[in-house]
């Protein structure tokens, strides 16, 4: 499939501690900018390919995500750091890559105790320390911990275990420690992980809403379909708790709270949506809707309450000093019938190669699209790399303050990228993303080295018999020629790949992959 001609991919060559930390941490810098709400919307598993502005093959209609591109800025080489959802979140909020914590592959679960430190400052945190009203509606995923009847707590860090049947004596009743409140969001309305894994318990600040008092099949590819490793899998669930209804509550929460708001104090949303992750669940009035099936349905309500948002900002008067920043923690998933969707003509990774979980472009190279119409000229874009850990730097360059050394070490400052000023040089100098089994990859420039000699994420091939095959265990791409990373070129470039992976060493063993 020929690229979208329009679209460009590659240039040519914490809580009431962190909160009450932050003012002496943080410096004022610069002019006095005018401070503006912070919108940030991220769907679970949507490929670039999804969005209709992104790919004009998109066989799914995304008009509301398209008014973000066509009102402000959309970037062709955007980034998660990772193509698994845990890891990403936690590089978002903290602006610090995951494998620097005890997640260094896989995701944490629906009992997991808490991944974010309290003393850590976040993305929340910083705001929240600069007189902002903070919320999260929608999935966490990042582990809090839950106590128990025994006056104890569930004590699950091993992320690369599957404790989805946990079945642990939960104190339905107690309060959540560690949770978002503890992360620097004053409020939180949501569920602990995925909808693939328990507990189905609504989360209001943090204090559950009810009891499990029941079991419930596990929700995997859909509804009525889970493999039968799953088949006779249950666990804790609220009586009341409905997939099918999840996102409709998490649109209708964050539009409550956004017509809260005034126009005397600046605020930040996170709205952290379930979909289109699986299971691929759409609400009965999206059902049908389109030519791609349930997955396709699923996308476009992703789109409708995206609209929601935007009416609801405008309703209030707030959307020429609101940034809305709209993108994806990781590629599409591979196992929801992407064959049966590129076989009419929709292709979610685009022109890039891999899925979810994979190393390849496709596993982490993510719609993003930016509106704030005081700031952000309409219909523009940016070849500018950049990674989702960006947004913690952006938003304190946004309130015109500079962090110290500890705080966001791998998280660049992407307004003059957002703004449209001319840059001299790239803004990172490079970018780390992992595979779902946290294989590395170093991307600077047209480079792209992947230490792995396969795909890192559901096809991955062990090393092992990627040797016996006689293939190498590193994989280099020009991705200014090849785009689709189809030709391994690291015996051609031996000074490109020791040089990225000296860098990437430097990152690891420096604690940091920004400059002091």
């Amino acid at each position: 499939m020929a690229p979208f001609k329009r679209r460009t991919f590659l240039k040519g060559t914490g809580a009431a501690l962190a909160s009450a930390a932050i003012p002496s941490a943080l410096s004022q810098s610069g002019a006095a900018q005018s401070r503006p709400n912070v919108v940030f919307i991220l769907a679970d598993d949507m490929g670039y390919g999804d969005v209709s502005y992104l790919n004009e093959n998109s066989q799914i209609p995304t008009p509301n995500i398209d008014r973000l591109g066509a009102e402000g800025r959309y970037f062709s080489d955007a980034h998660s750091p990772s193509a698994l959802c845990t890891p990403t979140r936690y590089g978002i909020l903290t602006g610090r890559y995951c494998w620097r914590t005890r997640i260094t592959r896989g995701v944490c679960w629906g009992f997991s105790k808490h991944l974010i430190e309290p003393e850590q400052v976040t993305v929340a945190s910083l705001l929240k320390s600069q007189g902002y009203n903070t919320a999260c509606v929608g999935k966490w995923h990042l582990g809090m911990d839950m106590q128990t009847r025994a006056g104890g707590f569930v004590q699950d860090e091993h992320a690369v275990v599957d404790s989805r049947a946990y079945m642990a004596d939960i104190d339905w009743n107690a309060p959540i420690i560690n949770g978002p409140l503890a992360n620097g969001f004053d409020y939180f309305y949501g569920i602990p992980a995925s909808l693939d894994m328990y507990p189905y318990i609504w989360i209001e600040d943090d204090q559950f809403i009810g009891e499990c008092t029941t079991t419930q099949d596990l929700l995997f590819i859909t509804r009525d379909y889970r493999p039968a490793r799953y088949a006779d899998n249950t666990g804790p669930s609220h009586k009341d708790f409905v997939a099918e209804e999840v996102m409709p509550i998490i649109t209708q929460r964050t539009v409550d709270w956004i017509d809260q708001q005034g126009h005397d104090k600046p605020f930040f949303m996170c709205m952290s949506l379930t979909a289109p992750h699986i299971p691929i669940v759409p609400s009965p009035s999206y059902v049908g809707l389109s030519e791609l099936g349930p997955y396709g349905d699923f996308c476009i309500e992703v789109d409708d309450s995206i609209g929601k948002v935007l009416d609801a900002l405008e309703r209030n008067g707030l959307s020429e000093n609101t940034l809305v920043i709209f993108t994806a923690d990781n590629g599409c998933a591979p196992y929801i019938g992407v064959e049966e969707m590129n076989d009419k003509g929709h292709f979610p990774s685009y022109v890039f190669r891999g899925y979810k979980s994979d190393i390849f472009e496709g596993g982490h190279r993510i719609p993003f699209l930016a509106r704030w119409p005081a700031q952000i000229q309409a219909g523009t874009s940016s070849d500018e790399t950049i990674c989702l850990t960006d947004l913690l730097k952006t938003c304190a360059a946004i309130n015109g303050l500079e962090v110290p050394a500890g705080v966001g070490e791998d998280s660049y400052n992407i307004l003059p990228a957002l703004l449209g000023e001319q840059l001299d040089a790239p803004i990172r100098q490079a970018t780390i993303s992992t595979a779902g089994n946290g294989a590395f990859s170093v991307r600077q420039g047209r480079w792209k080295l992947e230490l792995t000699g396969s795909t890192g994420g559901y096809g991955n091939i062990p090393q092992e018999q990627v040797l016996a095959q006689g293939q190498p265990l590193i994989q280099l791409y020009d991705l200014e020629n090849d785009i689709g990373e189809t030709k391994n070129v690291y015996a051609e470039y031996p000074d490109v790949v020791n040089r990225l992976n000296t860098l990437l060493e430097s990152y690891k063993e420096s604690g940091r992959s920004t400059p002091l």
